[in-house]
């Protein structure tokens, strides 16, 4: 199992290195058609930019799915001074992107580095730093290029409706534990192509038809509503297990949840996913997430009629410098395996 999970981080490594906020995927679309091209499946991508791949068996059909889109932003308004107000793509709080370092996205195809700042940022000169509101109005992207107004700016062939991706700054420690963004999804992603290598190399036989599909608008809500295999059965959602104070969590297991915003999972399939987890000894929780949504109930939502679930490794400080740890992802992929069993 540790070579398959030394594949799914590299996988991470590699997925968080290609900028992919909603509605602006295509290239690490290109990456996975790509790579799961090379294990030797043939992928299909679907009209809205998703990756569908049929990994084999036959019977009722399962299909696990990750997103590969990420938050991120886009240019809301170029401003007098030539830096740029910006709008939010996906949900998270302006003080988790303050102080990074971005990459401004052209229509062009340019891109322009820069970073986001307070708009008075120097403690020296601004008293009330500490307690002044981060929002769309007092905090700008700041782009690193020698302009002081709009028309300077828009020279540089930068204007509305670019997307802004935040750098991931992944890292890998010596102790196991993996930080970077974005962790949400492409981790989950990077098990799920380790779990497709499994099945080519022969760990195991599949007893059910089995396919992947890596949605590509999941942090705005539509990810799983569209691309299905018309005969699914059954859905699983593999994405981050959220890390809190009255939550059993954390980093080093693989998360099942039992409800979270939409709602309550299929009770059959989720009491199986933790019989499974018993069974093997894996280290796991079960837990509930209030202010969570998955693809799974997007596809719901879209009408499909299929049964349910929700599982994937141990996130902390998630929409922001995430943080999970290489136990979680054999914990993950260990129970897929057993539960594909």
């Amino acid at each position: 199992m540790n070579s398959f999970t030394d594949y799914a981080v590299e996988q991470m490594k590699a997925l968080c290195s290609i900028p992919s906020p909603s509605g602006f995927t295509a290239k690490v679309t290109e990456y996975l058609l790509g790579t799961i091209t090379d294990l030797g499946y043939i992928p299909h991508k679907t009209n809205k930019g998703s990756v569908l791949v049929t990994l084999g068996g036959e019977g009722d059909h399962l299909v696990l799915a990750a997103h590969i889109d990420t938050l991120g932003g886009m240019v809301r308004a170029v401003k007098p001074n030539g830096r740029l107000r910006l709008t939010t793509i996906g949900g998270f709080p302006f003080q988790n992107i303050e102080n990074e370092n971005v990459t401004i996205h052209t229509r062009k195809g340019k891109e322009f580095s820069g970073t986001m700042h307070l708009c008075e940022p120097a403690a020296h000169v601004n008293k009330d730093l500490a307690t002044e509101k981060r929002n769309d109005s007092t905090v700008e992207l700041v782009i690193d290029e020698i302009v002081k107004s709009a028309e300077e700016t828009q020279k540089l062939g930068i204007s509305a409706g670019d997307f802004i991706s935040f750098d991931p700054r992944t890292r890998v420690t010596e102790s196991g534990f993996i930080k970077s963004r974005h962790l949400d999804d492409k981790l989950s992603a990077a098990i799920l192509l380790a779990l497709a290598k499994m099945i080519i190399d022969g760990e195991f036989k599949l007893k059910r038809k089995l396919s992947l599909l890596f949605t590509s608008y999941e942090e705005v809500g539509h990810g799983g509503s569209s691309g299905l295999p018309a005969d699914v059965q059954e859905m699983i959602s593999v994405d981050m297990g959220a890390v809190g104070d009255d939550l059993s969590t954390d980093e080093l297991v693989v998360s099942i949840c039992a409800k979270d915003s939409g709602g309550p999972y299929d009770y059959d399939i989720t009491s199986k996913l933790i019989e499974v987890a018993e069974e093997n000894k894996l280290d796991f929780a079960v837990d509930i997430y209030p202010y969570y949504g998955s693809d799974v109930e997007a596809s719901l939502r879209a009408g499909y009629d299929l049964r349910h679930a929700l599982i994937g490794p141990g996130v902390a400080a998630s929409h922001g410098y995430e943080r999970s740890h290489i136990k979680a992802v054999e914990n993950t992929l260990k129970l897929l395996a057993a539960y594909l069993k």
